[in-house]
């Protein structure tokens, strides 16, 4: 990757590290499902002039039409809606760190999708990485009723990452970046708008909450999807989930920082050994050891 390649990483972590901070402090008065049909809508507001202004991108949006509908479900409505109810029972930090399994499953559905070779290091690297999964939920922040069931939802929804990942260099991989983006988004929010209006909350969020989410529109979720699509397109799906190494560390400095959240050793541990794996799984360590 070039310098360029990695500062733009080094970015998307910091703005999806902070979109857990954000889910956190919103989905309280807003729910999970209303919470992200509200971030998608307003995110694929913010791209849709673009899309409209533009021949080209027109063209391709109405060529792939059903292409981008299903990426709409497996890269937000899906994924998004399962992490927002996951940070109803556990710390921002905690979710980003599950959000870091991501490159694995990237990794073994592009060996069964793309066919990319199952070679020695990356092989340990998913062993390495699911061992830190099982070291990590030994660290769980919550015992509340149901936490379990969201965490497993939390998981869920990093193998729906993976997916979207291999489907667009798979069947996006000649679509302007802007499109991808903006036209998963707009699905996205057509497919939750309605499941929002009949779980609207009884009590209106406060104008805090709104500003909350439209920072986590338009900082979180349309700009870094746009470079990332690219990123996928350009390198390849395994490689552009190297974001996911550094999205932990933003994730529990800003619940640190702001929330006041506390880091348990399990975390750092489950977090260490699963930024291990996912480094092996993109390469960066054994191409080091060569």
């Amino acid at each position: 990757m070039s310098p360029t390649d990695f500062l733009q990483i080094i970015l998307m972590a910091a703005a999806w590290g902070g979109s857990f901070l954000f889910l956190r402090m919103t989905v309280g008065e807003f729910g999970a499902v209303p919470l992200i049909a509200v971030r998608v809508s307003i995110a694929a507001l913010a791209l849709l002039p673009g899309i409209l202004l533009n021949p080209l991108w027109r063209n391709q949006f109405r060529e792939n039409f059903f292409r981008l509908l299903l990426l709409g479900v497996l890269s937000a409505a899906l994924p998004f809606s399962l992490f927002a109810h996951a940070t109803l029972y556990v710390t921002a930090g905690f979710a980003s760190i599950i959000n870091a399994t991501a490159p694995l499953f990237t990794a073994f559905l592009a060996w069964l999708w793309l066919r990319e070779r199952p070679i020695v290091p990356r092989v340990a690297g998913l062993v390495i990485g699911f061992a830190g999964v099982v070291l990590l939920v030994g660290g769980v922040p919550s015992t509340q009723g149901g936490a379990w069931l969201a965490i497993a939802g939390a998981f869920l929804a990093s193998f729906f990452y993976g997916m979207a990942a291999n489907f667009v260099k798979t069947h996006l991989s000649g679509v302007h970046a802007w499109v991808t983006t903006g036209g998963s988004l707009i699905f996205a929010a057509l497919l939750l708008l309605p499941l929002a209006f009949w779980q609207w909350p009884d009590k209106t969020p406060s104008m805090q909450s709104w500003l909350v989410v439209v920072l986590l529109a338009i900082l979180c979720t349309s700009i870094p999807n746009i470079y990332y699509f690219r990123l996928v397109i350009r390198v390849g799906p395994t490689r552009a989930m190297v974001v996911a190494f550094l999205i932990p560390v933003f994730g529990m400095l800003w619940g640190a920082l702001i929330l006041d959240e506390v880091v348990t050793l399990p975390m750092l541990a489950g977090c260490s050994v699963i930024l291990l794996g996912t480094a092996l799984v993109g390469g960066s360590v054994s191409r080091r050891l060569r």
